[in-house]
């Protein structure tokens, strides 16, 4: 397989952990055939800095001709005083807005070295594995602009929905629930908002589509509550923007691991920006200490869902996985009786776990 990817390292840890992101699938189109061929522009403050917007024309070009985008983390205290328009978050924003991205997936899944270090007791986080689908490009974020009225004692934001944008979300919803256990929670505000009530409409309507999968519909504040006291109640979860936002983020925090989330951004036809959940901590930007794993773990993402190599993405997976299983983990994780390292070498222990799998995997294909 010959695929073009698009780099955008971004601002803070971005430039680091993306240098990972290629090693291993440098690594993994090594062991299993394919090839790989990288495009990196700028986007966010590094972008501004070079040529003074958050998102160049070239970086846009780019993108609409790639396979798919990796984006390692925009923002940073130093463009704070920028006006809203030219702050690094807008590239971010208009890129999504220039592809067409208009769902993102958030996988919130617990590893168990970690668990110790969620808020949560561990036997309530224990075995929850969340997908969380969230409408990207309509809905509050991007109704009508927003207006101060009455000498600026008022203001007006305004909540757009069409129904077909809502249909394409919720036939996405269901096709990622039919891939894993086939439930499905549709996450509303239906006893207040219009929006909402067209929204359970939808889904009641597509769900006639999908006879397979078993619906329910929550309340947004409902939802909130269970996924701290049941997470792993949770299947697939679908919502509009603004609650899958503020959902997305709350169920982040529950594994007790932030930089080992990833997320993807996607259209239709497969073709996505993805992105670890984490910020861009200019804090500890060139310190070399930097956790990849969440944009390692985007990678993944990123072969699974825009190339369709479910087997590569597993197995970057179980290496990250069994690297946190022999204890190793950078300073932002703990792992009792674990050993503490930093960007680079958490990425080639990651790397020696993909290459001694796949020489374990060609040693046993000799006796079968």
């Amino acid at each position: 397989m010959n695929k073009q990817i698009i780099l955008l390292p971004g601002d803070g840890v971005g430039k680091e952990i993306m240098e990972s992101a290629k090693l291993v699938l440098n690594t993994v189109a090594s062991e299993f055939g394919h090839s790989f061929t990288f495009h990196q522009h700028a986007i966010g403050g590094d972008a501004i800095d070079q040529s003074g917007t958050p998102l160049p024309e070239d970086t846009i070009k780019a993108c609409k001709h790639g396979d798919a985008i990796l984006l390692g983390a925009v923002g940073g205290e130093k463009w704070d005083s920028l006006p809203g328009h030219m702050r690094p978050e807008k590239g971010l924003l208009g890129i999504r807005k220039e592809l067409g991205l208009f769902a993102n997936l958030r996988p919130v899944k617990g590893f168990t070295p970690l668990l110790h270090a969620s808020p949560l007791k561990e036997d309530v986080i224990k075995d929850s594995d969340i997908l969380i689908i969230r409408e990207l490009t309509g809905g509050l974020y991007f109704g009508k602009p927003s207006e101060r009225r009455e000498n600026g004692n008022a203001v007006v934001d305004t909540l757009y929905y069409h129904r077909s944008e809502m249909e394409r979300i919720i036939d996405k919803a269901f096709q990622s629930a039919r891939l894993r256990n086939k439930q499905l929670t549709s996450v509303d505000k239906a006893n207040v908002l219009e929006s909402s009530r067209m929204w359970r409409e939808v889904v009641n309507e597509k769900s006639k589509d999908y006879p397979d999968v078993t619906v329910e519909h929550l309340l947004v504040d409902a939802a909130a509550m269970k996924l701290i006291t049941q997470p792993n109640r949770f299947d697939v979860i679908v919502t509009e923007n603004l609650f899958g936002d503020i959902l997305s983020d709350e169920a982040s925090v529950l594994t007790g691991s932030l930089g080992m989330l990833p997320s993807a951004s996607v259209r239709s036809d497969g073709v996505g920006l993805y992105e670890p959940v984490h910020g861009s901590a200019p804090d500890i930007a060139g310190k070399g200490i930097a956790n990849p794993l969440g944009m390692i773990l985007s990678a993944a993402l990123m072969l699974r869902h825009s190339f369709g190599l479910e087997e590569e993405a597993s197995e970057i997976e179980e290496a990250v996985y069994n690297s946190l299983e022999q204890g190793y983990h950078t300073p932002d994780l703990h792992i009792k009786g674990g050993k503490q390292v930093g960007t680079k070498e958490m990425t080639k222990i990651v790397v020696e776990s993909l290459t001694t799998k796949s020489v374990s995997n060609s040693i046993c294909s000799m006796y079968v």
